[in-house]
């Protein structure tokens, strides 16, 4: 079949992605072959293609294709994540839009609508990933909200709160009072943030009055001081210590509170004093704990200030800040302000700043989840790739804090608790068993007294369960259970690929789960990405106009070009330096196999056409390296550096074959296109080779290409073909390969250095050792007439002298060298070579030194004495061959 003479990826890429999914080729079902299991990380339901997302299902793409290629049996399932916050705030938009409030309607009829609104866009983002090229086994496709995975979260909970491993009780949580619910700590997004450090006068209290004196304690939150239960101070400070025990009054509205110590406090941050907001503030929670002070909460849910503030009750706590800085200012309450940047969290959903609040909340235990959990990564039952996230991750296991799992929404699995008239409450995972479990309590309990918690749990709630409710959605929950067929076969899966900003929140509590629930862990391999960033090391952003369209991307670079372009700058846990130029490398690159494929099938196979030599020593060594290619590649892909893999392959094809191993063999002249038959078949077998090698990072044109190559029948892919076998390699064989490129480089730079035509025959002389057999090829590439072996250097005048290795070589020039400019050059360089000799006699005469140094260390530096030594040597002879 011709090919066009230029490469199109809009005509390749929709052509065999369909032909592969008509052949089914990324469905899976267990039998005999070993498996490769993957799960995809769920993207948002809500979410498009974004950099991030193209990144990571470009790896797991890579290592899937690759699996399939080696002939086990691969199953990669997709899916998406009903993220419950994101998904409730689009519905409420939309309804809004409407004219409709959340509020107007029944749960029941906001989840028609939301789910009438997952139908219409919670796939968009798979059917981008096929453009990416993702070979999803599609058939699997799996929703964290589907009727089986949500019995798998009810069963959960169930099984939990059965074990005392869920309670319901009061806990500090991250409230988002625009969402109207609780968030995870990993739904805050932290900025810095420019506030004022308000400095307030809390005058002391003398039997309930106002004294003269006060204390000048230091707020970003003047609006939250009618919360305030304690003014704290550290117990070494000595401008304070003898001050405990007295009473202030808090400004505004005179209550008297006392002056407490406790070491937490910073004794030079603002003055040293810290007002005590427990139920506003994380830290002072905690001192509240420990000194058993009142709680006074004067937020409402929506963030506006209720009846216990006593004044601004209804104001929003911003507009409160505001008004309460000019009525401190105004009774002379407000010492002085100060400019202060400070960490402020945001909710990532709504973008509302996230209010610190206690909340009646559903909770997982996690102490000993977490210590079991951690087990698994210490004992390298899983690993993280790179190890340096093992530090971490073991800091988050060993203060792991009580996991919140209820959320203030209606989209999402609602917690199975009944509540009855009396207030107790029952767990279960239906209507009809809770009424059971209710009237073991109470005989006299009728369905209708029971109110189910309006509550959903978490959206990780659902994810924790991902790589085992994917296979078997009745295990979670049932530990005893025998897994079905396909959890049996695929779990543990084998790599899973993902973010480390959710190593805790996920990965590690999907170990939880996979022990709790299989006795095993979920994965054995995590390869922890690093994140996009533009070339000016900024986070990717709408707001800032540099976030590229991902889909636009491939439409101008093709899938392959903006794969190959983001796994060329990646490595594992280091964010990527975005650029666009990335990408059309991997569009140049591209066009590069697709124009190295069309000329040599331009070329004309003839069976009588006898092999010449250069040919026969470059298919040699062409053959040889890439049996020392796939072994790199294997031990490369051991060890998760993919993109070193890629590289390697890039400069294989680029530099050795089409740079040297195409020249070296392309018809000469005077045979017009004709090449023999042993020559040119081995040539499409080194084809066949390279496009196996890298249909993992760019599928679509080594698809095309291996097509080409034969008739194929209907059915056949690259995908499925195994990589065909190399032989074994020498390599000493390629060691004397690479000298002979060095060789040629070395006399194709003194022809450009002194201007001689390549039409000019230029003779060479060789003292030392070189393979004989490999002279056909020098003289060919560097355009010699005659190879000369001799002892000594050659008499005739005006030769070009230099080393490579231990061999010197010599080109005769005449009048074609200009001897004063090249006796400068050798001068300058037998100077630099004599100061490094220097140094390197002085450091091994240094007995420290080599009583100390490792004994590989002492070997370099004596390898690096005799090189120069020879160097020297050899530069005093170019110099005496110089009349």
């Amino acid at each position: 079949m011709e090919l066009p003479a230029i490469y199109d990826p809009s005509v390749t890429e929709g052509k065999w992605y369909s032909y592969w999914l008509k052949h089914r080729f990324f469905h899976s079902i267990p039998d005999q072959r070993p498996k490769y299991s993957v799960v995809i990380p769920p993207p948002n339901v809500t979410g498009v293609l974004h950099m991030g997302h193209m990144l990571n299902n470009t790896i797991q793409d890579v290592l899937v294709r690759r699996a399939r290629m080696q002939g086990k049996n691969t199953c990669w399932v997709p899916g998406t994540d009903h993220a419950s916050i994101a998904t409730e705030a689009k519905v409420v938009a939309l309804l809004k839009k409407k004219g409709i409030h959340k509020s107007d309607i029944t749960r029941e009829e906001f989840l028609q609508h939301a789910w009438k609104w997952k139908e219409k866009h919670g796939n968009i983002i798979l059917e981008q990933l096929k453009k990416l090229g993702a070979s999803c086994d599609w058939d699997r496709t799996a929703f964290t909200m589907n009727p089986a995975m949500s019995r798998a979260v009810v069963d959960t909970f169930v099984f939990l709160y059965n074990q005392g491993l869920i309670y319901r009780g009061v806990r500090m949580v991250n409230w988002d009072p625009q969402g109207g619910t609780a968030v995870s700590d990993e739904e805050v997004i932290h900025r810095e943030v420019k506030e004022k450090l308000y400095y307030l006068k809390y005058y002391f209290s003398r039997n309930g009055k106002r004294d003269n004196k006060y204390l000048s304690v230091a707020t970003t939150r003047p609006e939250t001081i009618m919360a305030d239960v304690a003014v704290c101070v550290n117990p070494q400070d000595e401008r304070y210590a003898h001050l405990v025990g007295e009473k202030v009054l808090i400004p505004l509205i005179d209550k008297e509170i006392p002056i407490i110590a406790d070491d937490y406090v910073t004794m030079d941050f603002g003055t040293g004093c810290l007002k005590i907001t427990p139920a506003h503030d994380p830290n002072d929670y905690e001192i509240g704990l420990r000194h058993k002070l009142p709680v006074v909460d004067i937020l409402n849910l929506d963030g506006t200030l209720n009846a216990d503030a006593r004044i601004l009750v209804g104001k929003d706590r911003f507009e409160a800040r505001r008004k309460i800085r000019l009525m401190l200012q105004q009774d002379g309450f407000l010492e002085k302000e100060e400019p202060y940047v400070t960490q402020v969290g945001f909710s990532e959903r709504t973008d509302a700043v996230i209010e610190p609040r206690l909340s009646l909340q559903w909770f997982v235990k996690l102490d000993i989840l977490a210590a079991r959990a951690l087990k698994y990564v210490e004992d390298g039952h899983v690993r993280l790739i790179p190890d340096k996230y093992r530090n971490t991750y073991r800091h988050w296991m060993e203060t792991a804090r009580d996991w919140c799992i209820s959320r203030q929404l209606w989209w999402g699995q609602q917690i199975p608790a009944w509540y009855l008239p009396d207030g107790e409450v029952v767990v279960a995972p239906n209507a009809e068993e809770a009424l059971a479990l209710a009237q073991k309590k109470n005989f006299a309990i009728k369905a209708e007294d029971l109110k189910q918690d309006p509550d959903v749990v978490d959206t990780w709630f659902s994810s924790w369960l991902w790589p085992i409710s994917v296979f078997d959605p009745e295990k979670p929950g049932h530990p005893d259970k025998t897994p079905n067929r396909e959890l049996a076969y695929y779990y543990p899966t084998d790599d899973l690929v993902t973010a480390p900003d959710i190593l805790f929140f996920w990965v590690a509590r999907m170990i939880m789960a996979g022990d709790l629930f299989c006795g095993q862990k979920p994965f054995t391999n995590v390869y922890l990405t690093g994140m996009v960033r533009d070339k000016m090391g900024r986070k990717m952003s709408k707001s800032l106009g540099n976030s590229p369209d991902p889909i636009g991307l491939m439409n101008v670079y093709g899938a392959d070009g903006v794969r190959m372009g983001l796994m060329l700058c990646t490595s594992a846990g280091n964010d990527i330096l975005f650029d666009e130029t990335q990408v059309e490398q991997g569009r140049n690159f591209c066009n590069k196999i697709w124009n190295a494929y069309r000329l040599v099938r331009s070329w004309q196979r003839d069976p009588y056409l006898p092999v010449e030599e250069t040919s026969r020593q470059a298919v040699r060594w062409f053959s040889q390296l890439l049996a020392l290619t796939r072994e790199e590649v294997e031990d490369l892909f051991s060890k998760y550096r993919l993109s070193e893999v890629l590289m390697l392959l890039y400069k294989r094809f680029w530099d050795d074959f089409c740079s040297w191993y195409l020249e070296i063999i392309k018809p000469s002249a005077d045979a017009g296109k004709r090449i023999d038959a042993t020559t040119y078949d081995a040539t499409l077998g080194f084809f066949d080779l390279l496009l196996h090698l890298l249909h993992p990072f760019m599928p679509f044109i080594t698809e095309e290409l291996w097509q080409n190559l034969k008739d194929r029948k209907e059915g056949e892919s690259i995908m499925v073909s195994p990589v065909p076998e190399t032989g074994t390699y020498n390599a000493a064989e390629l060691e004397d390969f690479s000298r002979l490129q060095e060789l040629i480089t070395a006399i194709r730079g003194v022809r450009q250095n002194k201007q001689i035509s390549r039409q000019t025959e230029l003779k060479l002389y060789i003292r030392g050792y070189f393979p004989d057999h490999l002279s056909v090829v020098v003289m060919r590439m560097a355009g010699l007439n005659q190879i000369m072996k001799v002892t000594q250097a050659p008499g005739e005048g005006n030769v070009y002298a230099f080393l490579i290795g231990t061999t010197e070589f010599f080109i005769p020039l005449g009048h074609l060298l200009n001897t004063e400019e090249e006796r400068t050059k050798l001068n300058g360089e037998l100077a630099y070579y004599r100061k490094f000799l220097a140094a390197v006699e002085k450091k091994l005469s240094n007995e420290n030194f080599l009583q100390r140094a490792p004994g590989e260390v002492v070997a370099t530096e004596r390898k690096k004495r005799s090189d120069a030594m020879a160097k020297i040597a050899a530069l005093k002879q170019q110099l005496s061959l110089l009349q």
